[in-house]
């Protein structure tokens, strides 16, 4: 059922009982007002009837026939249209319309109108006392004040009442409908609009100008706010499962040399169980480092696919100098035989993705260590943390030195390749790969320079500052650094030396 039918419904129904309503407190002003003329009328004639009705006592009293009838017919031109009723000593004397004599009229109050009911018939009765001096003036009067009248133009206003009530209630409803009808018609048109929108086969999208009706522009804006977070979602859903796939093929792609060459240590050590010692343990060291580029494939991949999935609320504010301070104690228990230096400046924040920066030193760090060694075998890796930049654009810039043979500038681009290594690498070629990514994600720039005096390497990565009460970096756009299009994307933070 339309809105608009509704609302005809309603208003037809509550329409006339609000007529009926308003119809019922008129009939009670009118009948009070009614009342009131009649007792004002029946007042105003008391005073008149009053002294004829003295005299008449008086005359009757003294036992004056001729005097007596005198003063009867003025008491009962007095009365006029109302009916009268005087009770004295000598007896009563009636006349006018008035209630039948067999009546108990009420003992009230003199001077206090009431409703009296005689065979179906309504008066207002005013009784006054008469008395007067000398002995036999005493008496009672009553005035009658008959209500048929004032029945009549009652039962008019209640006819009046229905028959307004009863035309009320298919005018009401017409008109409501017809008014509910055009205030409806902007929502109706919305509805038009948003009933051909798919989102699975269109990339249409909700247009809407505001109307000035508030439940209409604001029915639009949830729709607009629902079908952003479908789209929103719906893209997440589709990077989630081209991750997937991504991570997958890659996984497939990768393991398959290590395990193929694991495979056959194993049939070897199954075929010829009089292996010598030297033979044996060189297979099972080959099984051994076959493990390890397992074991370290799979935790880079899951590193890579993390970071193509982190959603904005991830991150918060991160001191890179207790990360760094972290980092690198963690490589000196792991590697103490490595010599590895911190300088840091304290109280560097960035809005950033805790994980993700942790996985960024690490992976620079284990870089500095795995082909950043110098001459004599010696493994020298220096970090430094410093603030740099204006007042208006502040950042923290990190560098990693080594004393390794460097890079070269035309493979300062290709080296953040996935699986790009060189032959005697044992990484797994993806550690680079995770900090441009994370580079990526934390809108940061990122450096390959040679080291200190043209030795070694340096990579050199600017982080924007934040405050940490007001973050002032969002999650950009996401790219799937698994699939094979990262090796393009990764172009957008670096710049070339």
């Amino acid at each position: 059922m339309r809105l608009s039918t509704r609302i005809a419904i309603v208003v037809g129904a509550v329409v006339p009982l609000l007529v009926v309503a308003a119809g019922w407190v008129l009939v009670g002003l009118v009948t009070k007002d009614l009342h009131a003329q009649a007792d004002q009328r029946l007042r105003e004639r008391s005073r008149g009837v009053a002294v004829a009705a003295k005299g008449l006592l008086r005359a009757a009293s003294k036992d004056r026939p001729q005097v007596e009838q005198a003063r009867q017919r003025k008491l009962f031109a007095a009365a006029l249209d109302i009916g009268i009723r005087l009770s004295g000593p000598q007896g009563t004397v009636m006349d006018g319309p008035q209630p039948d004599p067999s009546v108990r009229l009420p003992d009230r109050a003199a001077g206090q109108p009431v409703t009296v009911h005689s065979r179906g018939e309504t008066w207002r009765a005013l009784t006054v006392p008469v008395s007067g001096h000398g002995p036999g003036v005493q008496g009672r009067l009553w005035l009658f004040s008959p209500e048929a009248a004032n029945q009549r133009q009652i039962a008019l206003v209640r006819g009046r009442v229905i028959t307004v009530a009863v035309l009320a209630a298919p005018v009401s409803a017409g008109l409501a409908w017809a008014l509910a009808a055009g205030a409806a018609r902007p929502l109706r048109r919305l509805q038009q609009r948003t009933s051909g929108l798919d989102p699975h086969t269109t990339a249409a999208r909700l247009e809407h100008t505001p109307t000035r009706i508030t439940e209409v522009d604001d029915l639009a804006h949830t729709l607009q706010t629902v079908l952003a977070r479908y789209d929103e979602q719906a893209a997440r859903t589709a990077e989630a499962l081209a991750t997937a796939r991504s991570f997958s093929a890659a996984a497939s792609h990768e393991l398959r040399t290590p395990l193929m060459s694991m495979q056959t240590n194993l049939d070897i050590l199954d075929a010829f169980q009089d292996l010598g010692p030297a033979d044996r343990a060189e297979t099972v060291d080959d099984l051994r480092r076959g493990h390890a580029r397992l074991l370290g494939l799979l935790v880079m991949l899951r590193a890579l696919g993390q970071g193509d999935l982190v959603e904005s609320d991830a991150f918060a504010p991160v001191d890179l100098a207790e990360l760094a301070d972290a980092a690198v104690s963690d490589l000196r228990r792991t590697h103490p035989q490595a010599e590895v230096t911190l300088d840091g400046a304290p109280g560097l924040t960035v809005l950033g993705w805790q994980p993700g920066l942790r996985s960024l030193l690490d992976n620079l760090l284990a870089n500095a260590l795995a082909h950043g060694r110098s001459a004599d075998g010696g493994a020298r890796v220096a970090v430094r943390l410093r603030a740099d930049g204006d007042a208006g654009a502040p950042v923290a810039v990190l560098t990693v030195d080594d004393q390794g043979p460097g890079v070269p500038p035309e493979r300062r681009q290709t080296i953040f390749q996935r699986f790009y290594r060189r032959a005697d690498s044992p990484g797994s070629g993806l550690g680079l790969t995770l900090v441009a990514q994370q580079i990526d994600l934390h809108r940061a720039q990122l450096r390959v320079l040679d080291g200190p005096g043209g030795k070694g390497a340096r990579f050199e990565i600017a982080f924007p500052l934040t405050r940490p009460d007001r973050p002032g970096a969002t999650v950009p756009q996401h790219r799937t650094w698994l699939s094979d299009t990262a090796r393009q994307r990764q172009e957008f933070h670096k710049v070339r030396p």
